[in-house]
Parts: structure tokens; C-alpha cells; sequence
């Protein structure tokens, strides 16, 4: 996301390269550079000159360290203004009373409807809550449909209504079923329409006026730019909506409803959704947003998807393996589908420092695995168990069944050889002693 931007930031910030310090001549190019920067990035240049602005007396403020050079200082005062403006710092969700209403409102098309099954998967598996979705667009019968599999596929509950046409007798009747059956969140899909009009706003303040929420989320794509943040401004004026979410934030999208939103409409960003696996929803942290803009990466999120997909009883016993160096092929398919599960492989590798940059014109796609695995597969039951059994005709056999040259197979087999000689040495010199080592990777996590 923001790859644009962030080689135009860069570029930015490279003029300031060999000088010794920080001057007016020498930052008023660099300073200009970064505004256009974010109007290309489809931000109001109201708004982007403001923020150059603060920029420039910053950097003029400040004295350079003999540590660091103009350049270095120039990034951390642009990362401290993007944070700034694009809040500060993380906004939770106001989920305390029982049961919570949580009212979705938003254009079609903008994701509502997948954003509201990726929040009851957010809530059920984060948050240990019993969730109930609510089916109030009454003019998409898909919608209808929509929320109902992607329940299925969360094990939440539906409420629906199909023959009624009244909202918010559908959203009313909603909370009177969640009171009786336990349910302690509910979220309402509401009605959207492919541009703003009057009876739509007037059903949604009418629902709102009804059911009371204690949140109102403004559901926006994130690929419109400018328009975004208009129509923001337009909901909010009707609504006065508690939070902001960003979707499809992994398509084409130049970053600017993701910058100046909240300073816009003064409300925060509350999610970012991307993709329509139900696991791709995030907490925004404007911090985290910063550092990923700026090509510093985001290694705090990828501990937390790391993190997600942690057991410790399965640890403990791959610790063991490792120790006795048993680690098989079986154990090795078994961290790749972990991997899988954390998200797209070319975004985790963005999130770590420094990789962003060298990966992001590579077309790194989600089946990068499969060879690995349809070699893993061709394998018998022992041979999984005792990679060192695997010798020349085994391989042409392995080869044969995964599709695959039996060079393919000699590298795979050289890498995991390799793999296992490193997890022998880390283990022999940091992961010892009875789980310590993981253990102690656990309390960094947290």
C-alpha cells in the first residue's frame, strides 16, 4: 500500500543527503518535493500545505545530533506529523455495556457488508464475545444472502427479515432476539446506495434514533482518494459517527482518505480492512500506518499476526524436536500453513524493515508454497519422519509426483538441511534450557 507515496517521500528526503545541517535553503526543496508528494497522493493541498508547514518550522527548530544526519532528522519529523494527523493514537472500540449495538453505515459498494462479518469474527475470536449480525439492507436482497455465508463461515449468528421493508422495526426486533439468546454485541448492516441521497440518510438517523448505538462506524473505500473523505464528511453531518474504516486498502489506493480523514471529519480511524478473508481486519494504529508509509516497516503487527497463530503446547514440542534435532518434514509443512494463515506473503514481508523497498516490484504471489508442499506430499509417511532416508531414487520419485525436476528437489532438500543446522545452533545458543528461549519470545510479543 502507498508505494507511491512512499518512493516520493524517499526521494524527498535523499535531497537533504551530505548536507551537514538543516538550513532554509537547503529543506525548502525537500519540503516542496513532500508536498506534492501528498497531492499526488490525492491530499487536499489545504491540508498538505498545513502539514509542510509544520514540517518546515520543526526542522528548523531542531538542532542535528552529530549521530544522526539532516536526513535522518527530516524522516522522523515527517513520521511524527503523519502521526499526528492521522490521529495520534489508536481508538478502541466502545464495547463495554451488554449488550453493545454497533450501527454500520456507508456508500455500496464501500464494503459494509464484508466489514461487518470480519468485526463479528474480530469480536468472537479477540474480544471473546457472542456477536449477533444483523440483516437490515432491505433494498439488496444479496446482502441478505452475503451476511448470511459469511456467518456460516464465522459461526455467528444471522437476524433477518427478508419480507419486511422497515429497518427499523428489523434492527429493533434484532435487539429484542439478542436479549433473549445472550448475544452481547450487535451488529447492524444498514442499506447503502452508490451515491449519498436523502432517503437513505433519513433511514439510517431513523435507525440510530431507535437502537441508540454506542458506535457508529463509517464503512469507506479507501481507493476512492478525496471523494472518500467528502462523503465522510456528509455521513458524519447526519450521523455523527463514532469511528472510521478504511477497506481495500491493499488495492491501488494513493493514501489520501487514509491521512486527512480524521483531521477532516475529526473522528479516528478505528479499522483498516483488506482483502475478503475474514482474518484481514486490523486495529489502527496511526504509529504502525506512519512507519509503513515511510518504508520503516511494521514489526509490531507482524509479531501480533505471529503471535495469533502461536500454541504453546505445539512449541514445547517443536522445541523438543529441534533439541533432539528431529525436526521433519512433517513439522516444516506445519509452519508454512501457519504462515499462510497470517495473511498476504508479500505484505508480511513488507512489514518487515528495510525488505519493503527490495520485494515491492517482485509478484510474490500467495501460492509461493505449493511447490514446497506438493514435494512434501510426495513423500511416504517415513520419509516425512526421517528426511535422511531420502536418497537418489527417492528423490526422482518425489520429483516425478510433485511435478517437479529432481533439481527442484535437490534444492529444496540442500535449504532444509540448512534450515535444521541453523535451528540447531540458535537452539544450542538461545533456545535452551527447557523453553526459555520460546518462552522468553513470548513475553517480547506481548
Amino acid at each position: 500500500m502507498f508505494e507511491s507515496l512512499s518512493e516520493r517521500l524517499d526521494s524527498a528526503f535523499k535531497q537533504l543527503k551530505g548536507e551537514g545541517r538543516i538550513s532554509e535553503i537547503n529543506i525548502a526543496s525537500t519540503v516542496k518535493e513532500i508536498r506534492r508528494a501528498l497531492v499526488d497522493a490525492d491530499v487536499n493541498y489545504k491540508i498538505a500545505k498545513e502539514f509542510t508547514d509544520k514540517v518546515k518550522d520543526k526542522a528548523l527548530g531542531e538542532k542535528v545530533l552529530t549521530s544522526i544526519s539532516p536526513g535522518q532528522l527530516m524522516v522522523k519529523i515527517v513520521k511524527d506529523e503523519l502521526v499526528s494527523l492521522m490521529g495520534g493514537t489508536e481508538a478502541e472500540l466502545d464495547i463495554k455495556t451488554n449488550p453493545t449495538v454497533i450501527l454500520i453505515a456507508g456508500l455500496q459498494g464501500s464494503g459494509k457488508t464484508t466489514f461487518s462479518g470480519k468485526l463479528a469474527n474480530f469480536l468472537k475470536t479477540k474480544k471473546s464475545k457472542k456477536p449477533l449480525l444483523v440483516a437490515a439492507d432491505i433494498y439488496r436482497p444479496a446482502a441478505i444472502d452475503q451476511l448470511k455465508v459469511l456467518g456460516e463461515q464465522i459461526g455467528v449468528e444471522v437476524y433477518s427479515e427478508p419480507e419486511n421493508k422497515n429497518a427499523v422495526q428489523i434492527a429493533e426486533n434484532a435487539i429484542r432476539h439478542a436479549k433473549s439468546n445472550n448475544n452481547n454485541v450487535i451488529i447492524i448492516d444498514t442499506a447503502g446506495r452508490l451515491a449519498i441521497d436523502e432517503q437513505m440518510m433519513t433511514e439510517v438517523a431513523n435507525v440510530k434514533a431507535a437502537v441508540k448505538p454506542q458506535e457508529i462506524l463509517f464503512v469507506v473505500d479507501s481507493m476512492t482518494g478525496q471523494d472518500a473523505v467528502n462523503t465522510a464528511k456528509a455521513f458524519n453531518e447526519r450521523l455523527d459517527f463514532s469511528g472510521v474504516v478504511l477497506t481495500k486498502l491493499d488495492g491501488d489506493t494513493r493514501g489520501g482518505a487514509a491521512l486527512t480523514i480524521k483531521y477532516t471529519v475529526e473522528k479516528p480511524i478505528k479499522f483498516v480492512s483488506m482483502g475478503e478473508k475474514l482474518d484481514t481486519l486490523d486495529v489502527f494504529y496511526p504509529e504502525r500506518m506512519a512507519q509503513r508509509i515511510l518504508g520503516m516497516g511494521d514489526i509490531t503487527t507482524l509479531v501480533e499476526r505471529a503471535q495469533a497463530q502461536f500454541d504453546e503446547e505445539q512449541a514445547k514440542k517443536l522445541e523438543k524436536k529441534i533439541r533432539q534435532n528431529q525436526f521433519d518434514f512433517d513439522d516444516f509443512k506445519e509452519q508454512l500453513q501457519q504462515i499462510k494463515k497470517m495473511g498476504n506473503l508479500k505484505d508480511l514481508m513488507a512489514m518487515i524493515p528495510g525488505v519493503g523497498k527490495a520485494v515491492k516490484d517482485l509478484d510474490i504471489s500467495d501460492d509461493a508454497f505449493k511447490g514446497i508442499e506438493a514435494m512434501i506430499n510426495s513423500m511416504t509417511k517415513a520419509e516425512r519422519a526421517d528426511p535422511d532416508m531420502i536418497d537418489g531414487s527417492r528423490r526422482k520419485r518425489i520429483a516425478k509426483g510433485a511435478g517437479k525436476d529432481i533439481q527442484d528437489v535437490n534444492q529444496f532438500m540442500k535449504q532444509f538441511e540448512q534450515m535444521r543446522q541453523m535451528m540447531k545452533m540458535m537452539n544450542k545458543f538461545g533456545m535452551g534450557g527447557g523453553g526459555k528461549g520460546l518462552k522468553g519470545m513470548k513475553g517480547m510479543m506481548k
